[in-house]
């Protein structure tokens, strides 16, 4: 147990699993009241349980400012005061770009970038009557900083979310609310796993694997987004705002030998159909 955010108050998104529910765990354990909120209801009220007093669950569907609205009261109501806000939900497929729907295209939009812009309308109000201004942590991906073959919906929307935590950091900064955004790569969540089994093929993010490029031979886990994003919500990153701070294990520095399947053979298709035509 340690006390870095001793007193503060965090409700994170897409707590349910995976990156969120570590980071409410690691919250927790260094002080913090920490509302769960999620769309997977019966996850969520589960992992609150667990740890106790310090934790609350409450339903949210990011994409909805109601349901913003609802949290944030429960935050308040429940703990008398407002710090710290992780936007973590998150939603990824990948698809060609000219095979994606206008509606899978704009639902990676919905959640991913307008979601944070509901959230962060949400808590200035709070944070601001707290006194003590507050931390906005934003959790991008290393794909907001690129791009990648099967990504125009997930980079388009993680590209604006970076935009969006910049332009805050810009705005909130006079009223002492810092905003960042943490760039995961190579992170072995649920929802990574299923969106990246289905685009390079099953196998590819098993521990190890030969051909996946990663400078420090091994997938990240919840645990290593969870410790940056406490270290953004704690008082020690008093003075970082509107940054990306980039969570991959080299990734980005490097990149995968092995292209998708998927890619290839797409790619394969479209062009023996521009030798026909």
């Amino acid at each position: 147990m340690g006390n870095r955010l001793e007193g503060k108050v965090a409700l994170i998104t897409g707590a349910a699993r995976g990156s969120g529910e570590a980071t409410a765990r690691l919250f927790v354990n260094e002080g913090a009241k920490v509302v769960m909120t999620d769309v997977l209801d019966d996850l969520g009220k589960a992992a609150s349980e667990e740890l106790g007093e310090a934790a609350i669950y409450a339903h949210l569907d990011v994409t909805q400012a109601e349901d913003w609205d609802n949290a944030v009261n429960v935050a308040t109501k429940a703990f008398g005061r407002f710090d710290i806000l992780v936007n973590n939900a998150g939603f990824a497929r990948y698809v060609p770009v000219d095979k994606i729907t206008e509606e899978e295209f704009m639902t990676h939009l919905y959640v991913n970038t307008l979601g944070p812009f509901l959230g962060i309308r949400a808590v200035i109000d709070p944070m601001r009557r707290s006194g003590g201004g507050g931390s906005i942590v934003n959790i991008g991906s290393t794909n907001g900083l690129r791009g990648s073959a099967g990504g125009a919906g997930y980079c388009a929307s993680k590209h604006g979310l970076t935009g969006l935590s910049r332009s805050a950091a810009v705005e909130l900064g006079p009223l002492g609310i810092r905003v960042n955004l943490v760039a995961p790569g190579g992170v072995a969540t649920q929802m990574a796993t299923e969106a990246q089994a289905a685009w390079y093929g099953t196998g590819i993010l098993e521990p190890g694997p030969g051909d996946w490029s990663l400078p420090l031979k091994r997938m990240g886990e919840p645990a290593d987004v969870a410790t940056m994003v406490l270290f953004l919500a704690s008082d020690e990153s008093s003075y970082c705002s509107g940054a990306e701070f980039v969570v991959d294990g080299g990734m980005s520095a490097d990149h995968p030998t092995k292209p998708a399947e998927a890619w290839v053979e797409h790619l394969s298709a479209l062009q023996q159909q521009s030798v026909r035509h």
